[in-house]
């Protein structure tokens, strides 16, 4: 009931919306263009190109499909189109009554493309939008930024970025502005991606081939989004190419891949289907070796224009990553996820998204020496409506309405075979319904100021199907005074709820707003706040987040995280636009963040909430990027000044909490991490790339004392998170080669050699205390996961 409830009232306000929208009229004597932009090579929608009247401050920015309507008084106008890397077009207008009008526009270079993060408008538009501390990544021109084993990695570029981080070497995941990993929504085609990772962290999810946008909100995040409290990345395949049969692949030392894509339906749609998969399986296998570790993707996507103004897209995405030590521990775990979309153009004005996606996790442990699998997987099914309605020229309205069905399996013990001594073990599913309504509006105020503000409602319920154990003064963690630690608390019995009743309901507004004040025409100011919920967690004790860790729902005793951010920046462009200052100062606070008492079980744990406290956290900090964005030499210099911490009292637990009640660092804090990024094109045929990366050490808790107890040497810790690994720093460097080839040839081709840590820097991942065993002597053992690591991949195109 409560699921049909929620989703009920947030249909009805966006009805209301909607029939509100459709009822109202034009300005007088004003006249609507609206149209689609797309690439002339290959007909892919554009999103973020600039469409403007010229001579006027009448302009729009084309929406995720390539959609984009203005209005202007009548009379006649020359519209302008512009994206970066693709030659400007413009056509002379008369307006004089409502029109449709469809533009393709043809890339500058032909060359292979790159990975280039840079905005998209022209330079005074960025400078006006109120659209602050937002990264976007255009895949034009990929392989030449330097990555670890030669596979071009979009996670390690937004991670060269300021307040984008991740947790060392080898680790899975990013954080954003002092934000855990958990506290990151990210979507591909719309669905919710939950591991973003191959190998633990070597590579990501995302191949760049068949990516076509990626979009990293850090905070300002549009109302639209819901369900994470840190950071949106908004990441969108490729349509498929709807002019000719195209190919793109490459070929590497540990991974190869394949792209294929062409016109479907007399021209009326087209298909994306992309490959990749590594073998370093079958080169430890051809070495005799007995372990094996491997990962696969597969991108699917189709679409199909019913006629002007409906188009259907429906795309996929399934990975999966293996892993055998010795045929005695084996591990598999992969996203897979499916969305039918529906695009309806209502009139010149109304553009509407309907969404139906699904998306799961899930993995698994195959245990062969103790003869018994552990399974996992965390479900969700989504329904979205998204309509975005452009009064005019100075208001423009984004509303919809979403409900996402969660299904968690936290973990099942299955025996493989009859003598195995492991009992079959199933933990509780645990089901969860979360509905969202929101309104959103970019408003022009006057000339120079520029408004974008919303409000979005959130709720969220637990659902039953199971008994929760009831604790002693509802207390499920006790603090022991007499050893000074924190305990389980006494069960007391069981509450058994049934199927689809809520156990536990929440409701939160989450109003957002953003500024923009053009100081001149070259340099604005911008300020902004949001509030955020976040229902769903990442429960993991290590330092950095792997697949065995488990998401639960927010309930009787886990509390929805809430968090509120506050963010002012300087925008300015000098030398014609040559280079670029963007400055962002940043305040953020979350309620209800959970941490670990000391000795904590998270596996197999059927009631967590014996194993946590909620705390709060707080992270500030000033992010510096400086670009050079034309002229043989481009690149940035980044560099974030930061804090994040925790504090978690007792509460009514008892005790003075974790660290005393104490702030104490989070695992993701640096201080100080600065990277330069460049490329030297030396030619048409050479060109040069390297990243310089240093960051503060991640914090860790050391031991500052041993005691002997019964012949038995115990060591002491310090407060968490009280001491700091060595600072980590690399260099790595690229070389692109692109041979001669006929002119008329469709084949073109290059050869990038990588340098991952040039000079070889050991990088402690971790440091580990022990006992020489030969002397009895206390000694420290630093892990470094990389060395220098040379890579060579061919990239090709068709």
């Amino acid at each position: 009931m409560i699921l049909k409830k929620n989703f009920k009232k947030a249909l009805a306000i966006c009805s209301w919306l909607f029939f509100l929208l459709l009822s109202s009229t034009a300005l007088a004597q004003s006249y609507t263009l609206n149209g689609t932009i797309t690439d002339k090579s290959n007909g892919e929608t554009l999103f973020g190109a600039s469409v403007f009247l010229k001579g006027t401050t009448i302009g729009v920015i084309t929406n995720e499909y390539g959609f984009y309507s203005i209005t202007a008084p009548e009379g006649n106008y020359t519209l302008t189109i512009s994206y970066l890397g693709y030659s400007e077009i413009s056509q002379e207008v008369a307006l004089t009554a409502n029109q449709k009008l469809d533009f393709e526009i043809a890339a500058v270079s032909t060359q292979l493309e790159e990975v280039v993060v840079t905005a998209e408008e022209p330079e005074r538009a960025i400078l006006k939008k109120p659209e602050m501390s937002t990264v976007k990544l255009n895949i034009a021109t990929v392989k030449q930024m330097p990555v670890v084993l030669g596979e071009v990695d979009i996670l390690k570029s937004l991670q060269m970025l300021p307040g984008v981080t991740n947790n060392g070497e080898g680790t899975g995941g990013f954080h954003v502005r002092g934000g855990a990993q958990d506290q990151n929504l990210v979507l591909l085609d719309e669905a919710i991606i939950y591991n973003t990772s191959h190998m633990f962290g070597f590579f990501s999810v995302f191949n760049a081939d068949a990516i076509k946008d990626v979009k990293l909100y850090k905070g300002g995040i549009p109302a639209r989004f819901g369900g994470r409290v840190s950071s949106v990345l908004d990441v969108r395949q490729k349509d498929g190419n709807n002019k000719k049969f195209a190919l793109t692949g490459g070929l590497g030392i540990i991974s190869s891949r394949l792209t294929a894509e062409a016109p479907l339906f007399n021209d009326k749609g087209s298909f994306l289907i992309a490959g990749r998969r590594s073998y370093a399986d079958l080169i430890l296998k051809a070495a005799g070796e007995k372990n094996s570790a491997s990962f696969y993707d597969l991108n699917l996507k189709t679409n199909y224009a019913l006629n002007a103004n409906n188009k259907l897209f429906l795309s996929g995405y399934f990975g999966r990553d293996n892993f055998d030590i010795g045929g005695s521990f084996g591990a598999s775990y992969g996203n897979s996820s499916g969305n039918l979309r529906w695009n309806h153009i209502f009139n010149e004005r109304l553009f509407s998204n309907l969404s139906v996606i699904v998306s799961k996790y899930d993995y698994k442990l195959d245990l062969s020496v103790a003869q018994f699998d552990w399974l996992s997987s965390i479900n969700n099914y989504n329904l979205k409506y998204d309509l975005k309605y452009y009064f005019s020229d100075k208001f423009k309205l984004d509303f919809g309405a979403s409900g996402i069905y969660y299904d968690f399996d936290p973990g099942q013990i299955r025996p493989t075979s009859e003598t195995s001594a492991v009992n079959p073990l199933k933990l509780d599913r645990k089901k969860a319904f979360e509905s969202g309504v929101y309104l959103s509006a970019e408003h022009k105020l006057t000339s120079k100021l520029t408004a974008q503000y919303g409000l979005r409602y959130s709720a969220f319920s637990r659902l039953g199907g199971q008994a929760l154990t009831d604790y002693a003064n509802n207390q499920p963690v006790v603090y022991n005074p007499i050893l000074g630690i924190y305990e389980r608390g006494t069960a007391v019995g069981e509450t058994n709820y049934e199927k689809g009743k809520a156990i536990e309901t929440f409701g939160n507004f989450e109003p957002r707003i953003a500024l923009a004040y053009e100081l001149n025409a070259v340099s604005s100011i911008k300020a902004g706040f949001s509030r955020a919920a976040q229902y769903i967690h990442l429960l993991s004790n290590t330092s950095s987040a792997t697949p065995l860790d488990v998401w639960t729902p927010s309930g009787k005793f886990v509390q929805p995280q809430l968090s509120n951010q506050y963010a002012l920046g300087y925008f300015r462009n000098f030398s014609e636009k040559v280079y670029s200052l963007e400055v962002e100062a940043y305040y953020k606070t979350t309620d209800n963040r959970i941490d670990y008492i000391d000795g904590s079980d998270l596996i197999g744990q059927n009631t967590i909430e014996t194993e946590i406290l909620n705390g709060e956290s707080r992270a500030y900090g000033l992010e510096f990027l400086l670009r050079k964005n034309e002229g043989k030499l481009t690149g940035w210099v980044a560099y974030t000044l930061s804090k994040s911490e925790q504090r978690t009292p007792g509460g009514a637990a008892g005790g003075l909490g974790i660290n005393n009640g104490n702030w104490y660092n989070t695992p993701y804090d640096r201080t100080h991490d600065i990277s330069i990024s460049g490329a030297y094109r030396l030619n048409d045929k050479l060109s040069f790339g390297a990243n310089l990366v240093f960051q503060t050490g991640r914090p860790v808790t050391y031991p500052n004392g041993q005691y002997e107890y019964e012949g038995i040497s115990v060591a002491s810790y310090a407060d968490r998170n009280s001491d700091r690994l060595p600072a980590y720093h690399r260099l790595d460097l690229s070389l692109n080669y692109k041979p001669n080839r006929k002119p008329n040839s469709r084949l073109k081709g290059e050869w990038v050699l990588g340098i991952y840590n040039a000079y070889s820097r050991k990088n402690a991942a971790s440091i580990s205390f022990g006992q020489n065993v030969e002397t009895g002597a206390n000694e420290a053992t630093r892990t470094a996961i990389f060395g220098i690591v040379p890579s060579l991949t061919y990239n090709f195109k068709f």
